[in-house]
């Protein structure tokens, strides 16, 4: 944990900014103003460094010393830079340490390992196991590139053979893919090309240098054989690709009829003996094209979760870090970026060590004896906390999200719920065992490969002791398989120090629960691995284990564990498990129905004290629906009665629309649960649709581009689950079945009852969902921590899970809003408006629809937070406990650090004040409900400039205008 007092700069509030090829350096810059006056300290930047062309996200790298040329140059950045600064704004980035995008043609380290294999000085940069147990795979690396099986993709003539006129090498190519040939191995190249270049009719003297280009690579390929010096050997093979490009300029034609002359070694479809020598050729390279199917059982290089298109990076060697920070340090160092986002930091192999090198690295960079500002992307279990001892300076937040969310979820409701999910959809409700066979699934299938190789590690172990010697291969992967199955965290953080606490009450968990199952007859193979996970194993002069070898299984289990439970649970559970979709969030437990305010309170009141700059958000480019969708759902738990009836009625509305695909009814019911749910979580408040139906063009339109929406939402749903299709089998007969039950049941050009009944429903949820929403962002703006605002998120987010969530934001709509709140409720100190702008602010409820009111909330709090950062970042959190009927529909607290105080009352579970289509929970609603302080006084309304004063705080008046309060003492 990196002290407060020990932190260069600290973020008063971020603004997270989704860079690409449509928005570059020069947009941002362009939106600095706008982010200044709203409040914002630090823009939150995407990874920006070199990317694959094309690139939405960032997260694909294929040059950590480059910008993206496709969002800006050096310029660009120090133009963005310079706009922040002169609005005393600043930066951080989020890099991505883990992994790089390796595919096509434009990673320069990758191909260079494909081309010089173990010889190339960037083979220990990627997590590559050249000793694998298939013999055929030894020394090289698998590509599962092709889109087919190799054989067949040979014979159709897919992959050519090419010349690279610039650097004198060749390639073979698959379509946009490029593998460089091994120099070492261009002899059987030069045989096939001279004699049809000696035929060419070119000039003896360009002949001649084409041969002894020739000669010097088979002499190259003969000082291969003899084991001369590494080094030496690649030299002069790179001296002889130069020399290669110089003849091919000097000799006019001669490049042309060397590629002519590549055409012998192509191949012609419908001969498959014409093949032959590409074959050979191909074989005799240091990597092995193979079928993507093939990766999930074969791959030899650790890859980001699943994608074979990312590849790990060992950033625990020291060059390796070095060479993959330059950049981002050389930023640091000239003031571009303030502090770092680590992606994935649960990918690493040592994420301590890690860390401590990389606080070490920027207090180089920067000249400063402080910390720089560090945040984890880390998932953390429901009984986890962040590790202390890192240095950073927490997590970018899901757990806070996940946090404040529960807190709009009635927990009176989960009985009914979970028998209304039990009963309409006939799923099971135990999520702990959904989990599980998500894990499981996932390690039979996407990770099969990643699961063998730690097995096999664990067999030749297991061999070096007489009473382990008898578990066989398979044994071992089936025991091990089902202690990751059960494993309750995402991974354990052990290294060469003794394990902690923490890391052997998971491993003993998951070992225990491991051993329940039945089909292990000989449960002394848990012990083993329990022996081994922990590093029990071989810690005694007299074990046989090697302490080594044990030590880097177990790390090596850790960088397992991790991308099992991330895809078992975040991208295969969160789709099956529909009984309640807002609890199914990235960090969230779906199974823990809501949190209690006590809870919250404790957790809160431990962020201040522990990682009072671990960062605040409701949103994210990751999180599975906009914040206010969650809202939205939240709200069904207050309406559980109506909700179950409704739903009943809509499945029998629906069911006649439904196509049969292969004798069953498509979509099937719980696909059909989790569509009902994000209907009234994500209907656009513009969307009106008559009862008797319309031909209006403009809702015609807007239903269009909601049910697109909606269709990409929901097959992206049902190849996550995997029961019906999936992302590597997808069953086009029932998507496309989904597909036209979702236009058949969104039908507007005529009477729809389904509809007719949704709506006004919908609309009430929707308003009582607004409630939420506000008090949600209030909570996010004053807790302990670093709020986040995610693009667009100061107006209503209905988004869906990404690519629904990157959509393009209408920053100009928003900044003419932000105008207006500022003329109607002024420019100055947030806390200090003028008096009397509470009628305005009810105004903005009777508009609620456009966001107004959001905007309104969001301003105030983030210039409130700039005026007092020292209250934000070093307050205390006191709990306040309030008084009368309806204390249990509100959570209040107070901020305090040296003579500054800040109350705030946020309302929950609010459906039963607001009875009417017009209603808000305002005002007298509220009874004699209170707040009562610890000490009384006189406050301003943060967001109105309204007075209050006593030491008991009426609901009545605290919410006479907005249905939310943050109050800022004036004594």
């Amino acid at each position: 944990m990196t002290s407060p007092a020990a932190m260069r700069i600290v973020p008063d509030a971020t603004y997270r900014l989704q860079f690409n090829k449509d928005f570059t350096f020069a947009d941002a810059t362009a939106l600095v103003p706008y982010l200044a006056r709203l409040g914002i300290s630090h823009v939150y930047a995407s990874p920006f460094l070199k990317a694959r062309p094309g690139s939405t996200h960032g997260y694909d790298i294929i040059d950590h010393n480059a910008l993206n040329p496709e969002v800006g140059d050096e310029a660009a950045l120090a133009r963005l830079s310079a706009a922040l600064k002169e609005k005393g704004m600043g930066q951080i980035l989020d890099f991505v340490p883990n992994h790089m995008g390796i595919a096509e043609a434009e990673n320069p380290w990758w191909l260079d390992v494909l081309e010089y294999g173990q010889g190339s000085p960037y083979a220990e940069y990627f997590d590559i196991d050249f000793n694998p147990a298939k013999v055929e795979l030894r020394g090289k690396v698998l590509l599962p590139v092709l889109g087919d099986q190799y054989g067949k993709v040979l014979e159709d003539g897919h992959l050519v053979p090419k010349l690279d006129r610039e650097s004198g090498g060749f390639s073979v190519w698959y379509w946009e893919h490029r593998f460089p040939l091994t120099p070492y191995r261009y002899g059987p190249v030069f045989t096939a090309i001279l004699p049809a270049v000696r035929r060419a009719g070119l000039p003896e003297a360009a002949v001649a240098a084409l041969e002894a280009v020739a000669t010097g690579f088979r002499e190259v390929r003969a000082a291969a054989r003899s084991g001369r010096a590494r080094g030496a050997r690649r030299g002069r093979a790179e001296t002889l690709k130069r020399r290669f490009a110089e003849v091919l300029a000097e000799h006019p034609g001669l490049a042309e009829a060397v590629e002519e002359a590549l055409a012998a070694l192509h191949g012609t479809p419908g001969t498959p003996a014409s093949f032959l020598p590409l074959h050979r050729l191909l074989e005799a390279q240091n990597f092995r094209l193979a079928f993507w199917r093939v990766a999930s059982d074969e791959i030899n290089y650790r890859r980001f979760f699943q994608i074979n298109d990312l590849a790990g990076l060992r950033v625990e060697v020291p060059v390796v870090f070095e060479a993959s920070h330059r950049l981002v340090m050389r930023m640091l160092a000239e003031g571009h970026i303030d502090g770092l986002r680590i992606d994935h930091v649960d990918g690493l192999f040592d994420p301590k060590a890690y860390l401590d090198r990389l606080a070490t690295a920027c207090r180089a960079a920067t000249g400063s004896d402080t910390d720089t500002y560090v945040l984890v992307e880390k998932i953390l279990g429901h009984h986890e906390r962040l590790r202390t001892e890192w240095r950073v300076a927490g997590t970018t937040g899901y757990e806070a999200l996940n946090e404040i969310n529960g807190l709009f979820v009635d927990p009176a409701a989960e009985r009914r719920l979970t028998r209304t999910y039990a009963r309409l959809t006939g799923e099971s409700i135990d999520f702990e065992n959904i989990v599980r066979a998500g894990k499981r699934q996932v390690m039979q299938q996407e990770l099969a490969s990643e699961v063998q190789v730690l097995a096999n590690g664990l067999s030749r172990l297991s061999e070096r002791n007489w009473r382990t010697r008898d578990y066989t291969q398979r044994d071992i992967r089936l025991a091990l398989s089902e202690v990751i199955a059960c494993f309750p965290v995402y991974r354990t953080y052990i290294d060469r120090r003794r394990p902690a606490s923490e890391d052997l009450r998971d491993i003993d968990w998951a070992v225990a629960q491991a051993r329940k199952n039945p089909q292990f007859h000989d449960e002394s193979i848990f012990d083993f691995l329990d022996a081994v996970l922990s590093t029990d194993a071989g810690r005694r002069s007299d074990d046989p284990f090697p302490r080594e070898e044990v030590r880097r299984l177990a790390r090596r289990a850790q960088q397992v564990t991790s991308p099992v439970m991330a895809k078992g649970l975040e991208d295969t559970a969160f789709y099956r498990y529909n009984r309640f979709a807002s609890l199914n969030e990235v960090g969230g437990h779906p199974d823990v129905f809501g949190t209690t305010v006590g809870s919250f309170h404790h957790r809160m009141a431990d962020r201040a004290r522990l990682w009072p700059h671990s960062m605040l958000t409701t949103a994210t480019h990751d999180t599975k629906r906009g914040e206010d969708v969650r809202a939205r759902i939240n709200v069904l738990s207050e309406y559980a009665e109506d909700w179950t009836g409704r739903v009943r009625r809509w499945m029998q509305l629906n069911r006649r629309r439904k196509p049969e695909v292969e004798g069953e009814p498509v979509p099937s019911a719980n696909d059909e649960y989790l569509f009902y749910q994000t209907l009234v979580g994500a209907w656009p408040p513009e969307l009106a649709v008559p009862d008797e139906g319309t031909e209006d063009p403009a809702t015609v339109d807007a239903m269009a581009t909601f049910r697109d929406r909606l269709t990409g939402y929901m097959l992206k749903a049902v190849r996550e689950a995997k029961v019906h299709s999936a992302w590597t089998r997808q069953n086009e007969a029932y998507e496309q079945g989904m597909a036209r039950w979702i236009e058949r049941v969104l039908e507007i050009r005529h009477r729809n009852p389904f509809l007719a009944d949704l709506q006004p429903f919908q609309a009430r949820c929707a308003r009582v969902g607004a409630v939420n929403g506000l008090a949600q962002a209030a909570l996010k703006f004053t807790c302990p921590g670093v709020p986040d605002t995610y693009q667009g998120c100061e107006l209503w987010e209905l988004s869906l899970v990404d690519p629904d969530n990157r959509r393009p934001v209408d920053f100009a709509a928003r900044d003419g809003l932000l105008a207006e709140m500022e003329r109607t409720f002024g420019t100055g100190d947030a806390g200090r408006g003028e008096a009397g702008r509470g009628e305005a602010a009810r105004a903005l409820l009777d508009r609620w629809t456009d966001g107004g009111v959001k905007m309104l909330l969001t301003w105030r709090l983030l210039t409130l937070r700039r005026r007092l950062p020292a209250l934000f970042r070093h307050g205390d959190y006191r709990a306040l406990e309030p008084t009368g009927a309806e204390a249990g529909r509100l959570i209040a607290f107070e901020r305090r650090h040296e003579g500054q105080r800040l109350v705030v009352a946020c309302p929950r579970l609010v459906a039963p004040l607001m009875p009417g289509d017009g209603d808000w929970s305002l005002g007298e609603v509220w009874g004699e409900t209170a707040v009562p302080l610890e000490t009384g006084g006189r406050f301003r309304h943060v967001l109105t400039g309204e007075t209050v004063e006593g030491e008991a705080l009426r609901a009545a008046d605290l919410f006479a205008h907005l249905p939310v309060a943050v109050l800022l003492a004036e004594d």
